[in-house]
């Protein structure tokens, strides 16, 4: 039984590293690729649409103010712009100091939220920041971000070139990414994510995943779905579904950049991880049940991915873990044994091959010093990822049996004083 078991947990390991692979090999081919197809839409971009964008803040006053002038600058005909900072019931002084910037200038907008419909989470403040919003096209960036100047030109530049695109995603950087051996382990993980799920899904699927910011939607499609879904924690990937389902597709473009926080204490990741992995795994259970309902079934893909991701995955994982363990005390009699072990040692070396490309498309990032943090990863990081969403799964359940509220955790900030020096230097340090 016990072998049987290792084969099962074997043969989920390595699909999810091939398929990795496939992705990964997609992301390449799509990093060679997408800025030729910038060079030839910037020869005519065409007529820049209206934007609104929209940024909801809960007790952001350490953050915002950082936020608020990276939208001063951007490349955008500021006419055709609205910013609007949706305070959404804080108790410090994020509505003072979003105030202030408003009297200064016109294109900047202040929507504050009173209970009862305030401070229950990012899609309720989202929905708030719609109803007060003109623009033909809606961004969101959250309250901790610095998006580069031209970042919006070229969400605006993706969706005029690319009609089918109901959505364009940029990419994000970690600004505190030297901060701690945490947040060097975080700014890997979104640079493979970025590279490896998003440009791969796209290049092979033309399908890429709706993250919390820098990102725009149509807004004639948003009026559609009726905005957010106020009972999703991911609220972005369940909106990347409805998206899928009208029959438009999300495009990954990474020329738009911004930058942003990241937790830089187990704490702070440990509860920003759950709440992500709840909502998905919400999304998982609100889409299986539905899919023969469903009017695109190439949703299905993206699907199988998540399902693949958070639980089977998972849950081949924590067999080879238990066999592991298990064998180190007693004599499981397995024939595999061998075989096993160059398996999984094999398995660890494509894993850090993934990552270490992933890394090699930015600039100044394929360093000795990250090469020595991947290596580290795989044993730490990585397994803790392991517990996190068996923790989720558990509460995720919980809620379910019991029929429990939602409830959305709010990222703590941090004080980034060095943080204007580094925005200085982020145009020569992207790619």
């Amino acid at each position: 039984m016990a072998e049987l078991f290792m084969y099962i947990s074997l043969f989920i390991i390595w699909f999810m590293l091939f398929y990795h692979m496939f992705l990964m090999q997609g992301g390449y081919l799509h990093y060679l690729k997408y800025l030729k197809t910038k060079e030839k839409w910037d020869e005519n971009p065409g007529k820049m649409p209206t934007f609104s964008i929209l940024i909801p803040a809960h007790n952001e006053d350490m953050v915002i103010e950082n936020t608020l002038k990276s939208m001063i600058k951007l490349h955008y005909p500021k006419e055709k712009l609205e910013v609007i900072i949706i305070n959404d019931n804080s108790s410090d002084s994020t509505g003072e100091i979003v105030e202030e910037y408003a009297k200064k200038y016109t294109f900047i907008k202040a929507v504050h939220t009173k209970p009862p419909n305030a401070g229950k989470g990012k899609s309720g403040a989202l929905n708030q920041g719609l109803k007060h919003s003109t623009g033909e096209v809606i961004a969101v960036y959250d309250a901790d971000n610095t998006p580069e100047p031209d970042s919006i030109y070229h969400l605006a530049l993706g969706l005029n070139k690319d009609k089918k695109a109901g959505a364009i995603v940029g990419k994000f950087r970690v600004i505190n990414a030297n901060k701690n051996l945490l947040t060097r382990f975080i700014n890997i993980e979104t640079l493979t994510f970025q590279w490896l799920a998003q440009a791969g899904r796209w290049y092979w699927f033309k399908m890429t995943t709706i993250p919390g910011t820098n990102f725009a939607i149509r807004r004639s499609i948003l009026d559609e779905l009726g905005g957010w879904d106020e009972k999703a924690l991911s609220e972005d990937t369940e909106l990347s579904f409805r998206v899928y389902n009208l029959g438009y597709y999300i495009r990954f473009f990474p020329a738009a950049v911004t930058w942003e926080q990241e937790p830089e204490n187990l704490k702070v990741w440990w509860k920003q991880r759950t709440r992500w992995a709840r909502g998905n795994e919400y999304v998982i259970g609100k889409y299986l049940l539905r899919f023969s309902k469903l009017k695109n079934k190439k949703i299905g893909l993206d699907l199988f991915y998540f399902l693949f991701t958070y639980i089977f995955f998972f849950i081949g994982i924590l067999i080879s873990h238990a066999i592991f363990i298990t064998s180190l005390f007693v004599d499981l009699e397995l024939t595999i044994g061998f075989v096993s072990y160059v398996l999984l040692v094999t398995g660890f070396l494509l894993f850090v091959t993934e990552v270490l490309l992933a890394l090699s498309m930015e600039k100044q990032q394929l360093t000795i010093k990250n090469v020595l943090t991947v290596l580290i990863m795989y044993f730490t990081y990585s397994q803790l990822w392991v517990c996190l969403v068996v923790y989720a799964t558990f509460l995720e359940m919980k809620r379910i049996i019991f029929k429990q509220e939602v409830k959305w955790y709010k990222t703590q900030r941090f004080n980034q004083k060095e943080q204007v020096a580094v925005e200085k230097t982020n145009a020569k340090r992207t790619s």
